[in-house]
């Protein structure tokens, strides 16, 4: 899988809730509780079996913190823009 320039990456953010951080984008979700918190990662969780793309995710009672990056290929590829898309769809 090929490596997208920092440049396209950015880019493709402009319409997403994602920040990138080095080599990976991230994005932080406030829910309104624990329960609301592990409805989201669940529904993400979803998503992510889908297109065998997994993030990396942490929860703090109500906050989620979501971090995608293609770990095989050394960094960002359209696969995490899109399942970031994806995402963002959810609410």
């Amino acid at each position: 899988m090929e490596l997208l320039d920092p440049a396209v990456v950015d880019g493709a953010l402009v319409d997403l809730r994602w920040e990138r951080h080095g080599d990976e984008i991230v994005k932080v979700r406030r829910g309104g509780d624990f329960a609301s918190s592990l409805a989201y990662v669940d529904a993400v969780g979803v998503l992510a079996e889908e297109m065998d793309h997994h993030p990396d995710i942490d929860i703090r009672w109500n906050v989620v913190t979501l971090r995608l990056s293609t770990h095989s290929a050394g960094g960002l590829t359209w696969l995490d823009i899109e399942l970031a898309r994806r995402i963002d769809a959810l609410a």
